[in-house]
């Protein structure tokens, strides 16, 4: 009996999938559970649909992703950020993701999540510095920052 996954079966077959399973075990089990249904015609239109959109809107968000990075990797986007300082440079305190991506909302009315901000530790520094970003599984970009004293 062929039928289509809704929903991932460890060690049978993921969301989307149309596999041919033993009679007994689909009906009893796979489509009683509703975690698949039976394979016709219909349904197999309506999933290969489905998969369609979901391609296209997954194309979509990498093209934004790309575009986004585009602009913040442009010479002009430097998020400027301003802190207290001693006397040898040192911060008092740190500099963390959620003041760079609030100041780069502010700046810039660009949003970005702090938690795609990817820096390595907090940056406790003055001058300029490069915050890697991770905007989409496949795009990295990075934002340039300048602290400068208060």
């Amino acid at each position: 009996m062929k039928v289509i996954f809704l929903q991932d079966v460890k060690g049978k077959g993921k969301r989307g999938e149309i596999k041919d399973m033993p009679d007994g075990y689909a009906q009893n089990f796979l489509i009683k559970k509703g975690m698949a249904k039976l394979a016709t015609n219909s349904a197999i239109g309506t999933l290969k649909a489905e998969q369609k959109v979901e391609a296209q809107n997954a194309q979509e968000e990498l093209d934004a992703a790309k575009e986004l990075k585009s602009k913040l990797e442009n010479d002009d986007t430097v998020v400027e950020l301003k802190a207290k300082s001693g006397a040898d440079g040192k911060l008092f305190g740190s500099i963390t993701s959620k003041q760079i991506a609030q100041a780069l909302l502010d700046q810039y009315k660009i949003k970005i999540d702090k938690r795609k901000i990817e820096l390595n530790e907090s940056i406790k520094t003055m001058g300029y510095v490069n915050a890697p970003v991770k905007l989409h599984p496949k795009v990295e970009g990075t934002i340039r920052v300048h602290i400068s004293e208060k």
